[in-house]
């Protein structure tokens, strides 16, 4: 009888395609096709032949049984699946490792806001107003600046834009980029990829939107909040 495989596996990355598809090689020369849990085009991450990370989902409805977690680029590991994002910073907060956001006394994840949008996390307390918490992934890195977006993004337009109208009522709202490596130093908009998003990304700093980054500690497949970064100064300043 064989043995079962292990929960999670180390393999080599073949090709990712169809944005959610990946092939990869195991170590006995298996080759499986992996569910890539990551819309982003994943500049300065996949390279073929890289050392891979996959998760055994468990659940046997499911098409594809693993999933892509991390991808080793350049020598260091890449968390890759967006579905952890949101759970790392609710940690991180609870546990206190965000002073940004303390003081407050209740979180509340998918609270309905906006136009038919939902807020990643809602901070209230007793003599605080409520804040606003829109978690972005990123796994871009241009030389030592971590960047975002690394594709069109028409939804985190709209989540800007919802932002902004938060802080203009007088409400706190803040953007907090996770960014899934710790290889970078500084965070800024990748205006080149999306100059739209870019533009409102500053409207919506101007208009009193909080811009928090933190890059994280990828290992084992887990992923916990690292550093906090440098957010770059708008470009005409």
């Amino acid at each position: 009888m064989t043995s079962p495989k292990p929960k999670r596996q180390l393999a080599k990355l073949l090709r990712r395609y169809k944005r959610f598809l990946a092939d990869v090689e195991l170590s006995d020369g298996e080759t499986l096709t992996v569910h890539c849990p990551n819309p982003g085009r994943l500049l300065s991450v996949v390279e073929e032949g890289q050392p891979a990370l996959i998760r055994d989902n468990e659940n046997p409805k499911r098409k594809l049984r693993w999933t892509l977690e991390a991808l080793k680029a350049h020598g260091t590991w890449v968390h890759v699946d967006t579905m952890a994002s949101n759970g790392a910073v609710e940690a991180a907060i609870l546990a206190g490792k965000v002073p940004e956001l303390a003081g407050y006394e209740s979180l509340r994840r998918e609270v309905p806001y906006g136009e038919k949008s939902r807020i990643d996390i809602l901070l209230e307390g007793p003599g605080k107003g409520p804040c606003y918490v829109e978690v972005k992934t990123t796994t871009y890195l241009d030389d030592t600046v971590a960047r975002f977006p690394d594709a069109v993004t028409a939804r985190g337009l709209k989540h800007l834009k919802e932002l902004q109208q938060l802080t203009e009522s007088g409400t706190r709202a803040v953007c907090f980029f996770l960014v899934t490596r710790d290889d970078s130093q500084s965070f800024g908009p990748a205006a080149e990829i999306d100059p739209k998003w870019a533009a409102a990304y500053e409207e919506a700093r101007a208009a009193g939107v909080e811009v928090i980054a933190y890059d994280s500690r990828v290992n084992a497949g887990s992923i916990e909040l690292g550093v906090r970064l440098a957010i770059e100064r708008p470009a005409e300043a």
